[in-house]
């Protein structure tokens, strides 16, 4: 096409929209709210992804956890199995003695009422060891953590959660003060920092005491779990195998399941980037509404418009010219249906972050651009069959319509 033909397809196209203001506006909607469905879902699906991966982040990437129980031969934990032997605080000492290892600390973990200051609540008792804020990568806000005492014969010392300590002291001094955890009796030497909620859990809403008094008050012979920091130079696959062949030659069978921090983080990312796509093809659904509506317009074009046809083959217009045409209409409404969709799109996540920022969505310009790309394609796809029809129309056919 040269510079003058092309210029004139140009304004062929266009005055072959505005002929058709109402229809074409509608039809353009409906591309519109298809496009608009597609990137907002998809910047709340990106957004929630973003959201949970830097949850789990903020505990680090060079954990690795070990649990009771060979879940991929069993199904379930083997701490509910009586035939696995239990972890045991001197599995989580020998682990600690592995050259890249850096800290390790020994979970149990219960539920029970709390009472200090002339208050009481029950909350989460978290029984661990002094390299806890390590590991875990929490911080205290006065006071200290549990010391380093010997695991079996740790002393009643407790450190309570940031929410713990509000409710039960308030603005009075909590430091040195008793506590009783499910009827044993702490001495408080130290807060938390607020660490906020993970994935609807209250991390700030619990109580550290010594994992052997843990264990004793909840009737525990087997510890939850067993969290390891391993050095970042290390690989965690090369670390976990070392965990793997320490606590099979102490328990003389491999019944134990070891996650790495870095499996999990994958395992999390494939999932959640299939949710991302999953709701965006939701909003697809629209897309082939709108595909219906341009299938719709361009055939009626095609029934008003077919003198007009036939006076431009009389005139020598090819076949292949007057198909160009229409599928450019075709392509034209999608594309600006489009425009307005992502118009649409990107505004509504911007406020849906505004009203709610715990969450805060995030559009990504690969989608913005894949679901513009799929507006033209809806509008070329819709658009072939009465194109075809147009350009099949026999011109003294055409002309006698007229």
């Amino acid at each position: 096409m040269s510079h003058i033909q092309a210029r004139d397809f140009f304004r062929y196209t266009i005055n072959g929209l505005r002929a058709q203001r109402l229809r074409s506006v509608l039809t353009a909607t409906g591309i519109a709210v298809g496009i608009g469905a597609v990137v907002l879902l998809t910047s709340l699906g990106t957004g929630l992804h973003h959201f949970v991966l830097a949850e789990f982040s903020q505990f680090g990437t060079n954990l690795i956890a070990i649990n009771p129980g060979k879940v991929t031969t069993h199904g379930i934990s083997g701490a509910l199995i009586s035939n696995v032997r239990p972890l045991t605080i001197e599995d989580g000492e020998a682990l600690g003695r592995l050259p890249q290892v850096l800290d390790v600390v020994s979970v149990v973990q219960g539920n029970a009422e709390v009472t200090g200051g002339g208050r009481q609540r029950r909350t989460t008792v978290y029984g661990v060891g002094a390299a806890a804020p390590r590991v875990w990568n929490i911080g205290v806000a006065t006071g200290r953590f549990l010391p380093d005492d010997p695991p079996r014969a740790a002393r009643a010392f407790a450190v309570l959660g940031h929410k713990v300590r509000q409710e039960l002291f308030g603005s009075t001094q909590a430091l040195g003060m008793r506590v009783r955890i499910g009827g044993e009796t702490f001495r408080v030497i130290g807060s938390m920092e607020s660490k906020g909620q993970l994935l609807g859990f209250d991390i700030d809403d619990a109580v550290y005491i010594p994992t052997s008094k843990a264990m004793a008050l909840f009737n525990q012979e087997s510890l939850m779990e067993i969290d390891l920091l391993h050095a970042t130079s290390s690989s965690s696959a090369a670390v976990a195998e070392q965990i793997r062949k320490v606590l099979q030659s102490r328990h003389n069978s491999e019944d134990f399941t070891i996650t790495t921090q870095e499996k999990m983080l994958e395992v999390l990312d494939g999932v959640l980037g299939t949710l991302t796509i999953a709701v965006g093809s939701l909003g697809g659904i629209s897309l082939l509404v709108g595909g219906v509506g341009i299938l719709t317009i361009m055939s009626i074009a095609v029934n008003e418009r077919t003198g007009e046809i036939g006076l431009l083959r009389a005139l020598g217009v090819e076949r292949s010219q007057i198909l160009t045409l229409f599928l450019g209409e075709a392509v034209a409404l999608a594309a600006i249906g489009g425009v307005v969709g992502l118009g649409l799109g990107i505004g509504g996540s911007r406020l849906f972050s505004l009203l709610v920022p715990a969450l805060p969505s995030h559009t990504s310009w690969g989608y913005v651009i894949a679901a513009e790309l799929l507006a033209i394609l809806v509008g070329l796809v819709a658009g072939v069959l009465p194109a075809r029809r147009a350009a099949g129309l026999h011109p003294v056919e055409a002309l006698r319509a007229e």
